[in-house]
């Protein structure tokens, strides 16, 4: 039966328009013109500079032959040059393709060749890497623009076939009228994964789902206007989990920072009065590490929010008594980054603080812009019963999952099954709806038959107050199979021994859980402070406990 209110109700130009993050730039540059938009070093742009300037870029760039679906590449730090090419790529109908800047030559050579990158944006500081990765590229080499860092003393010396940044937005026109999307669906950006198991996937996002997860953004962390938001998170990663779109919707001012140190985060807070900030478990380790004497510096709490690995209780503790309110997210590449949230319930907060941080661990509920979360059978694709016990695959359906992997409709055909994106990560249901992970597939242990995970252990480990930071793999075992390694990196002034760790796990761990081997050592990170637990499988391959 055809649907009456269908009758004669087309789609015109009047009544529907592609949904685009690039709007709420253009909104606020007319709306609130004169309102700072980026603090930087001593640099200032106003609203009205933002949106100018992004025009140059795409106008500049589509004179210099960059068409629509054309990947245009920035190996950029969290400067203004990338907030502006996350507006003015795309303006002009290109991909943005954001680099993360700690890759090494050949898998930035592998990216460039795989999104057929026609631009790169390149940080001057980061030009002899960029110039290495070109020399593997297999493809044409892309055109090459040097953005000089005005707080880096010393501008980079440029070769005569690589342009400068500002020199290069000289030839865009300011008052350009940038492009549409033809379609919703259209890509916005293409962000990489780590890659961990061979050549690293290019996850596409597109306009649609940019648009929502950047309006989600600003009620999930309750931004008023005017917020002051300081760039600890990359931008590279997952577009800043489209924090640069959701900035402009709210007027709200970007405080760029080149580099993740101390001193710098605390002079920022306390000089520009940031109100909200997201980074890895490790940003909040380094922060709690060096707050005593600096703690609450403008007398205000700061909105902080943390995904990648769930955070240690002691560590929110901690942060909660440096003057910030933690929130854990959590998400993937291939859901525009955060699309879960835990959704802090008032009656939480008459809790003891134990309890409360535990409350805080939990990874939450799905984000407005998200249409079903869900713990499953992967085998049945069946829903787990809300026990908290039950073990399943956290599962995916909506607007904040990505278009898919470029170029590898295998990886789909997987990714997709049933109608769900499948994530990798195994979690349970609390009765409250709440889920919590309980590790990746890949990194469950299987001890004698028994999954152990490793997010446990790790748990039972950070309430030593010698353990900085725990990461527990799997390792060889001839009788059992496998077995937990711990490596441990110490606390500042602490020392603790294998013994001590073994004694202090058998008060809360099942003996079978208990690590078998602890290794002091340095534990290898991300630029995003994602622990590489397969570097550690690496470090353990040969070696067998019995």
């Amino acid at each position: 039966m055809t649907n009456p209110f269908n009758v004669d109700l087309d789609r015109n130009p009047a009544n529907f328009q592609p949904l685009t993050p690039l709007t709420f730039l253009e909104r606020a540059a007319s709306v609130m013109p004169d309102r700072l938009a980026i603090i930087h070093g001593t640099l200032r742009y106003t609203y009205r500079d933002f949106y100018s300037r992004s025009r140059q870029l795409a106008s500049a760039l589509s004179r210099a032959g960059v068409e629509r679906g054309a990947a245009v590449s920035a190996l950029l730090p969290n400067v203004p040059a990338m907030l502006e090419a996350h507006h003015g790529v795309p303006m002009c109908g290109a991909v943005l393709h954001a680099i993360n800047t700690r890759l090494d030559a050949a898998a930035i050579a592998f990216q460039l060749d795989h999104a057929g990158s026609r631009v790169l944006i390149i940080d001057g500081e980061l030009l002899p890497l960029a110039r290495s990765a070109l020399e593997l590229t297999s493809k044409a080499a892309p055109m090459l623009i040097v953005y000089d860092d005005p707080e880096v003393s010393g501008a980079p010396e440029t070769a005569s076939n690589e342009l400068d940044y500002e020199s290069f937005l000289a030839t865009g026109d300011a008052e350009y009228e940038w492009l549409m999307p033809d379609d919703e669906w259209d890509a916005i950006s293409i962000s990489y994964t780590s890659g961990t198991t061979g050549d690293p996937k290019g996850v596409v996002y597109h306009h649609r789902g940019a648009y929502l997860i950047a309006q989600g953004n600003a009620l999930i962390s309750n931004m008023p206007r005017y917020p002051r938001y300081l760039w600890t998170l990359p931008m590279f990663h997952c577009n800043g989990w489209c924090f640069p779109w959701t900035m402009s919707l709210v007027f709200g001012t970007h405080v760029c920072l080149r580099q993740v140190r101390a001193e710098p985060i605390w002079q920022a807070i306390a000089e520009h009065g940031v109100t909200h900030m997201c980074g890895a478990p490790a940003v909040m380790s380094l922060l709690v590490a060096s707050a005593p004497g600096q703690a609450r510096p403008s007398g205000h709490t700061v909105e902080f929010f943390t995904a990648a690995a769930p955070p240690p209780e002691k560590v929110l503790a901690e942060m909660e008594g440096a003057g910030f309110n933690v929130t854990q997210l959590y998400g993937l590449t291939e859901t525009y980054g955060p699309a879960v949230v835990n959704e802090w319930k008032p009656d939480w907060d008459e809790l003891d603080p134990t309890a409360r941080a535990a409350r805080k661990a939990r990874q939450g509920v799905r984000y407005p812009p998200l249409e079903r979360l869900e713990v499953m059978d992967p085998q049945t694709m069946e829903i787990v019963p809300r026990d908290g016990e039950t073990v399943g695959e956290v599962m995916f359906r909506g607007n904040a999952v990505m278009k898919g992997y470029f170029r590898n409709a295998e990886a789909n055909r997987k990714a997709f099954s049933g109608g769900w994106f499948h994530s990798g990560d195994l979690g349970v249901v609390h009765p409250d709806g709440y889920i919590q992970l309980k590790d990746r597939s890949k990194d469950i242990i299987i001890s004698g038959g028994e999954n152990i995970s490793s997010i446990e252990i790790e748990e039972a480990l950070y309430k030593h107050p010698a353990v900085a930071v725990a990461a527990v793999v799997a390792m060889h075992h001839d009788k059992w199979g496998e077995t937990p390694c711990a490596f441990i990196e110490l606390a500042t002034g602490q020392t603790v021994t294998s013994e001590e760790l073994e004694q202090h796990c058998r008060n809360t761990l099942a003996a079978y859980k208990i690590p078998r081997r602890f290794i002091f050592e340095e534990v290898p990170r991300t630029a995003t402070g994602k622990i590489q637990k397969y570097e550690l499988r690496k470090r353990l391959a040969g070696d067998a406990e019995v």
